[in-house]
């Protein structure tokens, strides 16, 4: 089998819809060879994301607990004060994480709001943590506001389909995704841009997502897949669950058709055994969001990740911060009490 995958940006549905009806080692086995054409195997990047701004967003996205449309529980709170994004960022990077992502509830910043945006940028590269943010539309003066402060990564998805997209925002429109996305590229700035599994969506739409993402003119450094999370209020509470295989061959498919991008196990992580996270590595994917939150939806406990990275002989890109006696000695004593209850095979 030809497994040697070079970075296009012409695929044609034929072709994605070929790699997905392979069969399932085939296929991990194809996805495991080009990302180790294209990566360490046992590396896996590491961000934490924070809510700098949660609720209360204007939105119609059926997915969202933020939407002030939806009845989910979740109380507003305004933009989060520099310092306290700071003392967030310090922890992270204690933590082991390499970027720090922060993310606000908005149609698009105001330019009321740019001034702390652009302070919390400079004060979280200070730490020697790459930034990634993600406000909502951006236009071009928003966009190079953001570049010129020195911002990493801008974070959009484009969620699904363009055939499938109405069906589940109709507050912007897919061409407002991809026009955004242009702005953070003409700026300079890195993309990080995917989109949602499990939201009622067909095969036909997971390649549609696929093709948009790898036949941009540069494809997205980083490449979020999230499974959804299923919250109580939303319009999307009580749908079908994705087969846990088919998120995983998506896994595999976007690391052929992206092959020198990062993959990264977003949203839904909570759900998922660790087996099956050891699945998904293999097959491609090789970034993760630390913490126990993501924006509003549980997310993996740090240490909890630390303890599958031991079992699996991973390790973080740029390694856990040496210099954190506290944070190690932790990890060692949960991974000797996870040992003492036998929750490790024994050679």
């Amino acid at each position: 089998m030809q497994v040697s995958q070079q970075v296009r940006h012409n695929w044609t549905k034929q072709e994605v819809q070929q790699l997905f009806d392979l069969p399932f080692n085939d296929l991990l086995f194809k996805a495991h060879t080009v990302h180790r054409e294209n990566f360490d195997p046992n590396q896996v990047q590491v961000s934490t994301l924070l809510s700098i701004k949660t609720g209360a967003c204007p939105e119609d996205c059926k997915y969202c607990p933020q939407s002030a449309r939806y009845n989910t529980g979740l109380e507003r709170e305004r933009l989060m004060e520099v310092e306290a994004v700071v003392a967030k960022a310090e922890q992270a990077k204690a933590s082991g994480s390499t970027r720090f992502c922060m993310g606000a509830a908005w149609k698009h910043p105001h330019e009321r709001d740019m001034p702390y945006v652009i302070d919390m940028v400079k004060r979280v590269k200070e730490l020697g943590l790459e930034t990634c943010m993600t406000l909502g539309m951006l236009d071009a003066d928003k966009s190079d506001q953001l570049a010129e402060a020195g911002l990493d990564y801008y974070n959009h998805n484009l969620d699904t389909s363009p055939e499938f997209y109405e069906k589940i925002i109709t507050t912007r429109t897919f061409q407002d995704r991809l026009d955004t996305l242009h702005n953070v590229r003409e700026s300079g700035m890195k993309v990080c841009s995917g989109g949602i599994l499990g939201m009622g969506e067909t095969a036909g739409d997971r390649i549609g997502l696929l093709m948009q993402l790898a036949n941009m003119p540069t494809h997205p450094e980083s490449v979020p897949i999230n499974m959804l999370v299923k919250v109580a209020g939303t319009p999307m509470e009580n749908v079908d669950d994705l087969d846990h295989l088919i998120f995983i061959r998506t896994i595999a498919v976007a690391r052929l058709m992206m092959p020198q991008s990062h993959v990264r196990l977003s949203a839904g992580r909570q759900a998922m055994s660790d087996e099956m996270q050891a699945m998904t590595f293999f097959a491609g994917a090789n970034s993760i969001f630390y913490g126990e939150c993501l924006l509003t939806t549980p997310n993996p406990e740090t240490n909890k990740d630390l303890m599958l990275f031991k079992r699996l002989g991973i390790n973080p890109e740029q390694g856990i911060s040496e210099d954190d006696e506290t944070q190690s000695a932790m990890l060692m004593k949960d991974l000797q009490a996870e040992q003492d209850r036998g929750h490790f095979y024994q050679a």
